[in-house]
């Protein structure tokens, strides 16, 4: 039966559907997300380069106050899926066959505005909720002399502090295993369809609990990757963010059916 005018502009309400893959996924999402970058790394490494500068920012601020460093650092990871959104717009015009336009992947988001401002809002909650729980390990865990962020790895990994970074370790791989599971596929599908943030966020879980080895193999495949970002002091970066929000884009396509 055909469809009136009226009833074609109702959005497709149904669950998106989580597919099964294979374990070695992750490593083609990465050759995927690296041909986007090399199609449009005028407008990718810009983006990328902001987000550098954006981490020398908060190292500057962690560099007196060492405490910080966790809370600040690591949050990247957990409000990173919504700094990639322009990423995952660009990612869908080459899928497209389209022209780059940087200001459409810009505005991108207003397609599904609601949502996505809810979607940055709980992530800017996880962020603030991670800052707490750090500084909880801090005050219960720290024991010593003060830290100096230029010597941390050195420090953390010696004998006096070998408590604190285990704590910091368990709490945060706790709330970002939490959160990858909820958002690994969650913004680009509230970019890509009209559909609400908790249809999105059980999508994600699900595709996770589908496929658990392969999508642990991306959050390490990630994890890796940015911590070679912190390691060049955020220089790395600038290729490091917009090849893994490419790749996040083509990690959604296969893991979300059409």
């Amino acid at each position: 039966m055909a469809l009136s005018a009226a009833d074609a502009l109702v959005p497709d309400t149904r669950a998106p559907r989580a597919r099964r893959i294979g374990l070695s996924r992750p490593l083609t999402w990465l050759r995927r997300g690296a041909a986007d970058l090399q199609r449009v790394p005028h407008i990718s490494l810009r983006i990328g380069a902001a987000v550098a500068l954006a981490g020398m920012v908060l190292t500057a601020a962690a560099w007196n106050a060492t405490y910080l460093a966790p809370a600040l650092l690591g949050g990247f990871l957990l409000v990173a899926p919504f700094l990639a959104l322009p990423m995952y717009a660009l990612s869908r015009q080459l899928e497209r066959q389209h022209a780059a336009d940087a200001d459409q992947a810009w505005r991108a988001w207003r397609g599904n505005a609601e949502s996505i401002a809810l979607f940055g809002l709980v992530l800017a909650l996880a962020y603030i909720f991670w800052e707490r729980v750090a500084a909880i390990v801090f005050a219960l865990l720290y024991r010593g002399e003060a830290l100096h962020l230029s010597r941390l790895p050195a420090d953390l990994l010696s004998g006096p502090f070998a408590g604190l970074l285990v704590g910091f370790f368990v709490a945060g791989a706790v709330l970002a295993a939490a959160v990858f599971a909820f958002s690994v596929v969650t913004a680009p599908l509230l970019l890509d369809r009209p559909v609400d943030v908790i249809t999105a966020a059980l999508t994600s879980l699900r595709c996770c609990l589908r496929n658990p080895l392969p999508m642990i193999v991306w959050a390490v495949l990630i994890a890796a990757l940015t911590l070679v970002g912190f390691a060049t002091v955020m220089v790395g970066l600038v290729v490091i963010f917009p090849w893994l929000a490419h790749a996040s884009w083509h990690a959604y396509r296969d893991l979300v059916a059409a």
